[in-house]
């Protein structure tokens, strides 16, 4: 399982949405509308804030990044980055 978030994309984040060294951006698996990924019917979602035990984290730019535990086995399948292109997060999952 690898989990990582680009330097670029972790400034992007701090310029779009006013994160600061200390914040935490949680990823989550949701039904459908999201941001496209490789599994089927399922796309992630993301908000600000820590919330239950952290699985899989990387801490770029003093932001963890992170998903927890009842979201983790999005990545059994997939390895995921998130890096920036065309000015915009670019989220690229790589079948193991």
């Amino acid at each position: 399982m690898h989990f990582e978030v680009s330097k670029e994309a972790a400034d992007w984040y701090k310029s779009e949405m006013d994160l600061e060294e200390g914040d935490f951006v949680q990823y989550y698996v949701q039904l459908y509308g999201g941001i496209p990924t490789s599994h089927p019917n399922y796309s992630l979602g993301m908000s600000v804030g820590e919330e239950g035990a952290i699985a899989v984290k990387d801490v770029v730019e003093g932001i963890t990044f992170y998903f927890n535990e009842d979201n983790v086995w999005f990545l059994n399948e997939f390895d995921m980055k998130v890096d920036v292109k065309n000015n915009d997060l670019d989220f690229i999952f790589t079948e193991k």
